[in-house]
């Protein structure tokens, strides 16, 4: 499974509101800047985030987007299956109803196994995990 460009543009940008948090409303422009996502790429991700409850935006000259809740309770899976949908990695993982072989597949309960395994690890690492990451370049929240 991969994760698309806008998932990962999605913590990257979640990741700095949360840096930036102390200087109030922040503009696309200016995540843009830090990010190297475009700005129009930006606002096609804050839209859903915006609608889960993860950012708030501020009209106005000093207007921009904040973080709607604290980063200790923004975590990976939550932001993940906001853009993406859900963190399954096949259907019937989600709806069983959807797969007619789901009785008698013999692979479905590793497919099951494996997309909780991957929620659990991804719901363990918070925005705030990510921040406080000392070294941007090594291993982080990802090692062993």
């Amino acid at each position: 499974m991969k994760l698309s460009a806008k998932a990962r543009y999605a913590v990257r940008i979640l990741l700095d509101l949360a840096q930036h948090d102390a200087r109030g409303p922040i503009r696309t422009a200016d995540i843009s800047e830090r990010t190297g996502v475009t700005v129009r790429f930006i606002e096609q991700i804050l839209k859903p985030l915006k609608k889960a409850g993860l950012v708030q935006s501020t009209r106005g000259a000093a207007g921009g987007y904040t973080l709607a809740e604290k980063p200790e309770s923004i975590n990976l899976a939550r932001v993940i299956r906001t853009i993406e949908g859900g963190l399954s990695l096949t259907r019937c993982c989600d709806t069983p109803g959807n797969c007619a072989r789901v009785d008698t597949c013999r692979t479905h309960r590793a497919w099951v196994h494996v997309t909780q395994v991957m929620e659990a690890e991804l719901a363990a690492i918070s925005l705030r995990d990510l921040q406080d990451d000392e070294n941007p370049d090594g291993p982080g929240p990802c090692a062993p």
